[in-house]
């Protein structure tokens, strides 16, 4: 998508994407390897009753999910940063994740050459229960946009 189409109140919703135990563990064993994220056994005898996915590796999935429904394509550079970042429940394997964007705020920077997009990233499990959400800041070239 493109600055000019995020506007507030726009509403983006991505496609479904699956979860496997292998790519759980796998992010796990390389980034996070916390027991819970890697010995299957020992997180089925736990309170969480199973595998459960590292938060990073769902910040990972959100991002995907954003690239290919709105920054694909588009004049995006980079961000500065989230603002509010928070895993509500734990993605287990087999869930399937959808990702629900609302744009908050757009404006241009007072050079206006900058888009400045505040927007919430939702992403919920096939039972629609969230998962995860933070706002976050993205940046876009507009100067590219008008040559």
């Amino acid at each position: 998508m493109r600055f000019a189409e995020l506007t507030a109140g726009t509403v983006i919703e991505s496609r479904a994407r699956g979860v496997t135990q292998e790519e759980i563990v796998e992010f796990a064993e390389r980034y996070d390897p916390q027991w819970f994220h890697v010995d299957a056994e020992r997180a089925a005898a736990s309170r969480w009753g199973g595998l459960i996915a590292s938060g990073w590796l769902t910040c990972g999935i959100a991002m995907e999910l954003a690239v290919e429904s709105a920054l694909q394509g588009s004049e995006s550079f980079g961000s500065p940063g989230v603002d509010e970042l928070r895993w509500l429940e734990p993605v287990r394997p087999g869930d399937a994740l959808r990702l629900r964007i609302e744009v908050l705020d757009s404006r241009l920077s007072s050079s206006r050459r900058t888009g400045i997009v505040r927007w919430r990233w939702r992403l919920a499990n096939q039972a629609g229960t969230p998962v995860l959400e933070m706002i976050a800041t993205s940046l876009f070239d507009v100067s590219r946009s008008r040559v």
